[in-house]
């Protein structure tokens, strides 16, 4: 029987990455949203919310792979 249908499964090494990766976000997250009371310049806290909802996506998109064993497309 050839099944070309790949399993659902993450490795353990994909699993350290992906706990890399999220726990790095995470602490840039954390960063970014406790900057935003301290910056008066307007431009620059726009661009700092910005990347804090980019670091916040990607954190949603982690768990998603976690949860379901694929990224929402």
């Amino acid at each position: 029987m050839n099944n070309k249908c790949v399993p659902n499964i993450i490795s353990t090494k994909d699993l350290d990455f992906l706990q890399d990766i999220y726990n790095w976000n995470y602490g840039a997250y954390k960063n970014t949203i406790n900057m935003l009371n301290n910056i008066c310049d307007e431009k620059i806290n726009k661009h700092i919310n910005k990347c804090s909802k980019e670091f916040y996506n990607t954190m949603n998109e982690i768990l998603d792979i976690l949860k379901d064993g694929k990224a929402n497309e």
